[in-house]
């Protein structure tokens, strides 16, 4: 796919392999707090389409908005990043 008509690229940490093809990854992000100033640490987790079941729990991930696969899956991995640690 061309990279210049993706959407949105975001990058997280495969925190679960939900299914065949699936993955659930994390995001993790500051917020500055309107009224005092601190940074406060927000997480996501998004449900990732993975057609060739590469990822595993722990993997740095890129992932990319694609249009709706499922009713909770609308984004797809593009790479992994980096390997997690097998336990």
């Amino acid at each position: 796919m061309d990279t210049s008509i993706q959407k949105r690229l975001k990058r997280g940490v495969v925190v679960s392999r939900s299914g065949d093809k699936s993955i659930r990854v994390q995001i993790n992000y500051l917020v500055k707090h309107p009224m005092y100033g601190k940074y406060i640490r927000r997480r996501t987790k998004l449900g990732v389409h993975d057609p060739k079941n590469v990822a595993n729990i722990g993997d740095t991930v890129d992932i990319a908005q694609c249009k709706p696969i499922s009713k909770s899956k609308s984004w797809r991995l593009v790479s992994v990043v980096e390997k997690g640690i097998v336990e």
